[in-house]
């Protein structure tokens, strides 16, 4: 409804001033929601896109000459980048339908922290007060170091704060990311020395299994208290299941009940997305219930010639019953919010 439409109703005496009002308000806070959501096209595939170039460039894709900079060097590198992105994220932030980009560079400025906190270490000699040297910046992605433990917890402390003022859902993909690495950096912390990495495989994934558990019950709780604001953990939901999934996928599961369990894990994994409104649970669990399946398949059914044809009813069966559900959606949301006790309601997230 345009604006001239809206005032030929109210000259024609169908609403009065107090209504026109009204709902002129609600349309100009419906059209201003609906700009500022994300929409997908080639503007802003540019800018994210732009965005992950400059965080790999200054991160996974560093080479050996850009650590010969030194620790000095590198610690101004960073903080030079932090402060570019910062003034431009907050410039950007500020101005109509640049909201977008105003977030993205402050996500820059957040995943330099670790490329500042790195030169800072090395620079003073500070791996003494770690678990020692843990060589070039560019490990810090893909192996696993108690000493890069500081790094860390800076960037997620750094995003959060971030956030708090310019709550924009990506500047938390850095919190994530952090917190992911620090599920397996910080059990070397509780092995026998810093260079048991295979001896003290089980404590590693112990620790991955409960930093994961923590990461998504503090997800859950900051989404009981979103009440009405924006959608702000999905990165902190997706960290918290990878932690969580990769620690429990990586255990032998020796015996045939731990294997089914294994499986029923997975299966809660299912039930708790649906429970939270939450798909990445799901993604984890039905690939979960998948290896399970898989291992079914491979080495307990191996010669039943039943168990394929069997497993793909299940599989339409499954298929069937979504259907089902998507047909009857409405009926069943009712049903189980009928059924759900006043307690366990409270614990749903208003989006669920």
């Amino acid at each position: 409804m345009q604006d001239k439409d809206l005032i030929a109703i109210r000259d024609a005496g169908l609403i009065d001033t107090p209504q026109f009002d009204a709902i002129s308000a609600f349309l100009q806070a419906r059209n201003a929601t609906a700009a500022a959501a994300p929409r997908f096209d080639l503007t802003h595939v540019l800018w994210y896109a732009g965005t992950l170039i400059v965080m790999g460039a200054m991160g996974l894709f560093t080479t050996e000459a850009f650590n010969r900079m030194g620790g000095l060097a590198l610690m101004i590198c960073g903080l030079a980048y932090m402060a570019a992105f910062a003034v431009a994220g907050h410039l950007l932030w500020n101005r109509p339908g640049l909201r977008t980009p105003g977030g993205l560079a402050w996500a820059v400025a957040v995943a330099m922290v670790p490329l500042a906190v790195y030169g800072l270490q090395d620079w003073l000699q500070l791996w003494d007060y770690a678990q020692g040297d843990p060589g070039q910046y560019k490990n810090f992605f893909p192996y696993v170091h108690g000493s890069w433990l500081y790094m860390e917890l800076a960037t997620a402390l750094a995003a959060f704060a971030v956030v708090h003022f310019y709550r924009f859902p990506f500047i938390l993909m850095g919190a994530a990311v952090a917190l992911w690495f620090m599920s397996m950096d910080l059990a070397m912390w509780f092995t026998r020395s810093p260079d048991a990495y295979i001896e003290d495989f089980d404590i590693r994934r112990t620790v991955s299994i409960w930093f994961g558990l923590a990461v998504m019950l503090l997800s859950w709780i900051a989404d009981l208290r979103r009440k009405g604001r924006a959608d702000m953990t999905f990165w902190l939901h997706l960290a918290g299941a990878a932690a969580f999934w990769g620690g429990l996928s990586m255990g032998n599961g020796a015996t045939q009940v731990e294997k089914a369990l294994y499986c029923l894990i997975n299966v809660g994994l299912l039930g708790y997305s649906l429970f939270i409104g939450r798909r990445i649970y799901a993604v984890f669990g039905a690939l979960g219930i998948s290896i399970y399946l898989g291992y079914l398949a491979s080495d307990v059914f191996q010669d039943a010639i039943l168990f394929s044809f069997a497993l793909s009813a299940i599989g339409i069966a499954v298929i069937a019953a979504g259907l089902f559900t998507h047909r009857h959606r409405a009926a069943l949301q009712r049903w189980f919010e009928d059924v759900l006790p006043e307690g366990l309601r409270r614990l749903r997230p208003e989006t669920a």
